[in-house]
């Protein structure tokens, strides 16, 4: 699998700050709203007797499949016109080949390499074994990590440049519903790195309470300034 070994980096894209913009996702008569109101953190906990690669791997796929699905939503408006690279407020993403190579690509292009390279990972015996008696990889949980970190690109593009098309099309409930959840599981198994997370921390200090987990002292109050840059990993 070729994206295992490349990378995905962050870069401020150069652009003004959008601290002018108006995010419409944090406007409480959307924050508040969700399909249902069940206790997302009782729900994420390890239960007893599940061995806990086990519960990383089906939730990651459910994950996965969830946040695909969500995007689908969305697709049509996320063109290579529309979106010219893969930006979340002042932060732009770059995806990385097996050979290191900075790979050009707009937004669609990006989600379609994430949710592929995903695809192959979830659906291959050898790192998400299905059959009695198949052992998990000892890099399992990195890449767990890896996965969760492409998945939140997507969710955070998402909320800042499609807000606008999930409210008409009546989704932001679902929206905000699956983000509660997976940024919890993420806190629960520290999947996710504040750092990486902080360029949303204003929207998960609103839905979820506290900002990005561990070490999230920027939290919400960065909304202009910590979140438009994220330094490249």
């Amino acid at each position: 699998m070729d994206w295992l070994m490349g990378k995905s980096k962050a870069k401020p894209n150069g652009k003004k700050p959008v601290a002018e913009e108006k995010k419409v996702y944090l406007e409480p008569e959307y924050t508040k709203s969700r399909i249902t109101d069940f206790g997302f953190k009782e729900l994420v906990v390890l239960p007893r007797e599940i061995d806990l690669n086990e519960w990383l791997a089906s939730n990651t796929t459910t994950f996965f499949h969830h946040v695909n699905l969500q995007y689908s939503t969305i697709s049509e408006f996320c063109t290579g016109e529309a979106c010219q690279t893969m930006a979340v407020c002042n932060t732009q993403y770059y995806w990385y080949d097996e050979r290191g190579k900075k790979v050009k690509c707009t937004a669609p292009q990006y989600v379609d390499f994430v949710m592929s390279s995903v695809q192959k990972l979830v659906t291959d015996e050898d790192v998400f074994p299905t059959k009695y008696g198949r052992e998990f990889p000892s890099s399992f949980e990195s890449l767990v990590k890896k996965i969760c970190k492409y998945l939140f690109h997507v969710l955070a593009h998402i909320y800042s440049s499609h807000f606008k098309e999930t409210l008409a099309l009546e989704l932001h409930g679902h929206l905000n519903t699956l983000y509660v959840h997976f940024i919890l599981f993420a806190r629960e198994f520290n999947l996710l790195d504040p750092k990486e997370t902080a360029v949303m921390d204003d929207l998960t200090e609103v839905l979820c309470g506290g900002g990005g987990g561990r070490g999230g002292g920027d939290g919400a109050g960065g909304a202009a300034g910590a979140q438009n840059h994220v330094k490249e990993r």
